[in-house]
């Protein structure tokens, strides 16, 4: 089974600085029938204005994984970790016991561009954690690049959950394959462009969760970038 979660049906969000889609219940947004999927627990799509960003907050007992889209983020956090996460770079953060930190748009001309991704970690007072890894386009194109994973395999940024988070960008009319395991789920979120899921059509923003439905195959109609989650 194959269920769709459209663009236009996330919650939206728009301050001024910060332009943003929830794909799940998140702040003042707040949809009973979409409260997370699995371990999932937020997917939210920024746009956030040049210099503009978020003060220093704290998280407590979540993984936080922030894809970047286009642009430039600056980060700075309790634990003295400081950088800047560029197209291409995935960012992981284990909140843990608590970590607080600030996320700005690094640039003063352009929009910075980004998903940011919460998923519940198997257990709660982890020891907090910082990870970032550069994933070079040439191995995303038309294949599954593995960019996050519960061991940290194939060069991958390590999470505390059975999760398994790939990325591809896909030429058009190029397709890929994903078996899931029996007892295991999965959600696509299309970053951009135009692809068929099963024969399922999703655009860009749009999300679909997949259950009972161990073989997935996805094919681009346009050029497209997306994420797949492989999760217990």
């Amino acid at each position: 089974m194959i269920a769709v979660r459209h663009t236009a049906e996330r919650g939206a969000v728009n301050l001024g600085w910060l332009d943003t889609r929830h794909t799940f219940s998140f702040g003042d947004y707040h949809d009973p029938d979409h409260m997370g999927f699995g371990n999932l627990r937020v997917i939210n799509e920024d746009w956030i204005e040049p210099g503009q960003g978020f003060g220093m907050h704290g998280h407590q007992d979540m993984e936080i994984i922030t894809y970047i889209i286009d642009g430039a983020l600056e980060h700075k956090d309790s634990m003295g970790t400081g950088s800047v996460i560029n197209r291409g770079d995935v960012q992981r953060m284990t909140a843990g016991t608590g970590v607080r930190h600030s996320e700005f748009n690094h640039s003063q001309d352009d929009k910075v561009h980004l998903l940011q991704i919460w998923i519940l970690p198997k257990q709660d007072g982890l020891e907090p954690g910082y990870e970032q890894k550069e994933f070079k386009e040439k191995d995303k194109r038309n294949q599954l690049r593995l960019i996050a994973s519960h061991d940290g395999r194939k060069g991958s940024l390590s999470v505390h959950q059975d999760v398994d988070l790939y990325a591809t960008i896909l030429e058009q009319d190029a397709s890929v394959s994903h078996h899931l395991d029996s007892g295991h789920r999965g959600w696509v979120q299309v970053v951009h462009g135009t692809v068929s899921v099963n024969g399922e059509h999703l655009y860009a923003g749009d999300g679909a969760a997949i259950e009972d439905t161990p073989d997935v195959e996805i094919k681009a109609s346009r050029d497209a970038e997306l994420l797949l989650f492989d999760m217990t």
